[in-house]
């Protein structure tokens, strides 16, 4: 996924009200920018960190930049959580997944389940069709292990439960966790933060779900899947 125009650098003075971050420009100005992650973002949201923004695409837009990218460690990690979908499903048509490869048609945020819709929906003449659901990840609290998620999410405990359900009306169910980092090669579910969404995976593995993990590779012009993480669940 290439960013729709050149990302502008700048320095975090606060994230905000969850969705709003305050960034010193380089050029000494001032400006709020939509932060697209509900999550805790710790270790993310750093005062005097260093972050990269992406100017509105909709002059009319309030909010004239979006928080794309923070440099953590060294490293740079997106956590602009809008974009893994797409990412995940441009790897999937560049045949990048091997677990996702040989379908004909993929669409996105088809209605599924109890008034949810699924990120990817893959079909193909005489297979089941694969029902995908995307998480984003972003969290590192040491060494090389990504942990999802960075805070308690019943949206994605009843995610889980849904693709269970498809699993056993015959189709193909996978969860996707999408490492927005280059610096983890092990996955696991932060289990300390969230063990209703833990033991949720935990059931729905055993109903037939199955699970990948891939890390990304990020520059300031684009974001693409990179390698496949070990998982640890």
């Amino acid at each position: 996924m290439k960013f729709h125009a050149p990302l502008v650098r700048g320095t975090l003075v606060q994230r905000y009200k969850r969705f709003m971050a305050d960034v010193m420009l380089d050029t000494g100005e001032t400006v709020t920018a939509h932060c697209a992650n509900s999550g805790a973002m710790a270790g993310l949201k750093e005062p005097g960190s260093v972050v990269w923004l992406s100017p509105a695409a909709n002059p009319d837009r309030k909010l004239k930049y979006s928080w794309e990218l923070i440099e953590a460690d060294g490293d740079l990690v997106g956590i602009n959580t809008s974009h893994p979908n797409h990412i995940v499903a441009e790897a999937i048509r560049a045949g990048a997944i091997d677990a996702l490869t040989g379908y004909g048609a993929l669409r996105q945020e088809v209605k599924y389940g109890k008034n949810s819709r699924i990120d990817i929906l893959l079909e193909d003449a005489g297979r089941p069709p694969c029902y995908v659901e995307v998480k984003n990840v972003h969290l590192r609290r040491g060494g090389t292990l990504a942990e999802f998620p960075d805070a308690v999410t019943a949206r994605g405990t009843k995610h889980l439960l849904e693709l269970g359900d498809m699993v056993e009306a015959g189709h193909r169910a996978v969860m996707f966790y999408l490492v927005q980092r280059m610096d983890c090669d092990r996955f696991a579910i932060a289990r300390d933060i969230d063990p209703v969404y833990d033991a949720g995976l935990v059931a729905a593995r055993a109903r037939g779900v199955e699970v990948l993990c891939y890390a990304c590779r990020l520059t300031t012009e684009e974001i693409t899947v990179d390698r496949p993480l070990s998982l640890t669940i």
